[in-house]
């Protein structure tokens, strides 16, 4: 086990050598990817968190209301499912009920599960450009370090004489450095906007249509009435 693990800690303790190295730009570069890093993955992180209970939440909630089929006994247990966005189009189009007294019109109460879906939608996406930003920037910002650190390196080549590959390597190695940092960056915040971009769009159309199943439920308790 041991001679095995031998290559690995070698590996990490010649990055952590390289970094260590680097001249004032690159470590600067360094720090600027490592803030968009761990900022993208505490968003990451609870955007994760914050689908997952809005999926089963709204699983719940919607077994719920088309169990019972009734307003009133779906508005008193609402708050159980809150992380749905579906209790907010829920909700919305209740309230609009009850500022038209019980005889709600089919308009408005569509619109209000509009607006109540539009701003859900705008919660969810809270933070996630923020994704976007990291997954396109970070990759120049870590080439802008590979770069600077080039010309550093063939500025001491030439002003050293010794126009060796020995010579130059170890300073493109050091410059290297924070191209990988800015695809470390990078990477994860792209999928991860994929994917939560792509969850929202289901979130979207789930809103949609519980909406119209939602009218559909009002306009029926409106001719049992």
């Amino acid at each position: 086990m041991v001679p095995s693990t031998l290559p690995a800690v070698a590996i990490g303790g010649e990055i952590v050598s390289l970094i260590a190295q680097t001249g004032l730009v690159a470590k600067l570069v360094l720090l600027i990817l490592l803030a968009f890093s761990v900022f993208s993955w505490m968003i990451i992180i609870s955007k994760w968190g914050l689908f997952r209970r809005a999926r089963v939440q709204s699983s719940r909630f919607l077994k719920a209301f088309r169990k019972t089929g009734r307003l009133q006994e779906i508005a008193a247990v609402a708050d159980q499912f809150r992380p749905s966005p579906l209790v907010a189009v829920f909700e919305g189009a209740v309230e609009e009920i009850r500022r038209q007294n019980g005889a709600p019109r089919t308009q408005n109460v569509q619109r209000a599960a509009q607006i109540a879906s539009s701003e859900e939608l705008t919660r969810l996406e809270e933070r996630l450009p923020w994704l976007a930003t990291t997954g396109a920037i970070t990759p120049f910002v870590g080439l802008f370090g590979t770069v600077w650190g080039i010309i550093d390196a063939f500025h001491g080549l030439g002003t050293a004489g010794a126009a060796t590959l020995r010579a130059v390597a170890p300073g493109i190695s050091e410059a290297l450095i924070t191209t990988a940092a800015g695809l470390f960056a990078a990477i994860p915040a792209v999928i991860a906007y994929n994917a939560f971009s792509q969850q929202i769009r289901q979130f979207g159309a789930r809103m949609d249509d519980f909406s119209l199943e939602l009218l559909n439920t009002i306009d029926r308790n409106s001719e049992t009435r």
